[in-house]
């Protein structure tokens, strides 16, 4: 890692903030992003530069970034296009550890000129940049936070292990606001826009070393070097899991991604090789990154047989028929295992798989039964149906659920579909690491994609 990309930890854990554009003036960019890290409670020294005020929102203002009398880690400019090269040099004399320019008005209109003079300037002072055109990143570890919408608008998501790349500020803060409401916390946000200096590359490269990150989310429209982002996939993969997703694969949507930042789109087709080459589980839309990404908190699979347990026998089977379909296997159980199911369920209940505990099933039928297969070495992985409707069901059921994913011993999921009662069990899930979905063959192509994954892992370490 060059010193650049070093000095790029800057950005996520500023000593102090300085606000290029920094505003009191109502909706305001420069105004919500003062707000968003004082009502935040960003722990650091707070700065407004902008040659109008001397005060702003009651954090002192500066004319320009060099006139700030104290050290200045990183620095969020919103201004427009032209000054930004300027404001930039200002900042390199500084000393400044680190930037991220939230300006558009750069590659995507044709302005190659503007996008030069960034570059030369970064290499000339060795400061790291975000942007332009982009949110920029957000750290719920420190909450700096250069996400310009407001916090009542967008909700910011806690601490985590998931890492977000993004190229798109809209899909960004959609992923952003989407992890809150279901409380799936991140380790980093990171909205690099049209990757003048740092690309999605320089990212990986970067989140490879990350402490608090696990799991990368990858969203791409184009790229500037596609064999080097190839070779960062293929090396950081196998340590940490990165689920992608390719927009502006076809057509007119093609021009539109360029359009959006300025990077060739390509060929869908030598994407989707890249991605298989690397090993990267890939998502088709935003339902399904969201799916397959919680899934890689859980335990490798051992291999690819599925319990399934119920108590309603209809979703069983649709689980069942899920798990054929995405060419998993239906787990069959040891004798021991079938004899401690048969005391579990009541006298006119049968032991198969999938395992219906019936409708009257209590919350303690469920911890039984998810114990005794746990121990079945014949079992890889648990999908879990729950019918919170039913009269026995009762909260304690999360608890039940949550010590089962806490466990360790094999992968989890949990299945439940219904309206605003079941989503509000679902959520209870999500926010305690419980992977959760609204239909049987979402939960099973994301387990699908995590036994894949683990199944290529285990090769990898076989062979050396």
């Amino acid at each position: 890692m060059n010193e650049r990309l070093r000095k790029l930890i800057y950005l996520f854990r500023p000593r102090s903030v300085a606000i290029v554009g920094g505003s009191s003036m109502p909706n305001k960019i420069g105004t919500v992003l003062m707000k968003n890290l004082i009502e935040g409670r960003f722990m650091g020294d707070v700065y407004a530069v902008n040659p109008k005020y001397t005060a702003v929102l009651g954090k002192p203002c500066y004319p320009k970034v060099s006139d700030i009398p104290k050290p200045v880690d990183c620095v969020i400019i919103a201004t427009p296009a032209e000054t930004v090269p300027g404001i930039l040099e200002d900042c390199g004399s500084k000393g400044v550890k680190g930037v991220i320019v939230l300006s558009g008005g750069f590659e995507e209109v044709g302005r190659n000129d503007l996008a030069d003079r960034m570059k030369a300037i970064s290499e000339k002072y060795n400061i790291p940049v975000i942007g332009p055109n982009c949110l920029g990143v957000f750290d719920p570890y420190t909450r700096v936070d250069s996400i310009f919408l407001p916090a009542f608008k967008l909700e910011r998501p806690g601490p985590g292990n998931i890492a977000f790349v993004t190229q798109s500020g809209a899909v960004g803060s959609t992923v952003v606001d989407l992890a809150a409401h279901y409380g799936m916390g991140i380790s980093k946000f990171i909205s690099y826009g049209n990757g003048t200096v740092l690309n999605e590359c320089d990212m990986l490269e970067f989140l490879e070393k990350d402490k608090e990150t696990e799991i990368i989310i990858l969203y791409l429209e184009g790229v500037k070097d596609g064999r080097r982002l190839l070779e960062w996939m293929k090396k950081v993969n196998p340590k940490k899991p990165i689920v992608a997703m390719k927009a502006g694969k076809y057509g007119k949507a093609m021009a539109a991604a360029r359009s959006h930042t300025g990077n060739i789109a390509g060929n869908y087709m030598a994407y989707k090789a890249a991605f298989r080459q690397a090993k990267v589980t890939e998502a088709n839309d935003l339902q399904e990154l969201f799916d397959f990404v919680k899934i890689f908190n859980q335990p490798l699979p051992k291999g690819n047989r599925v319990a399934v347990i119920t108590n309603g026998g209809g979703m069983g089977v649709l689980t069942a028929d899920a798990i054929n379909s995405e060419g998993m296997e239906i787990a069959d159980y040891s004798e021991e295992t079938k004899v401690a199911l048969k005391k579990i369920l009541p006298s006119y209940g049968n032991v198969g798989n999938p395992l219906d505990l019936v409708a009257d099933a209590g919350v303690e039928a469920y911890d039984k039964a998810i114990e005794v297969l746990m121990a079945d070495e014949g079992v890889d992985s648990l999908a879990i149906v729950l019918l919170t409707q039913t009269p026995p069901m009762d909260e304690r059921i999360i608890g039940v659920l949550t010590r089962a994913s806490d466990d360790r011993r094999k992968a989890v999921v949990t299945i439940s579909v219904g309206g605003a009662y079941t989503e509000a069990y679902q959520r209870a899930l999500e926010s305690k690491g419980v992977p959760s979905y609204n239909s049987p063959l979402a939960a099973v192509k994301a387990m699908h994609m995590l036994t894949n994954y683990a199944a290529w892992k285990g090769k990898m370490k076989k062979e050396g």
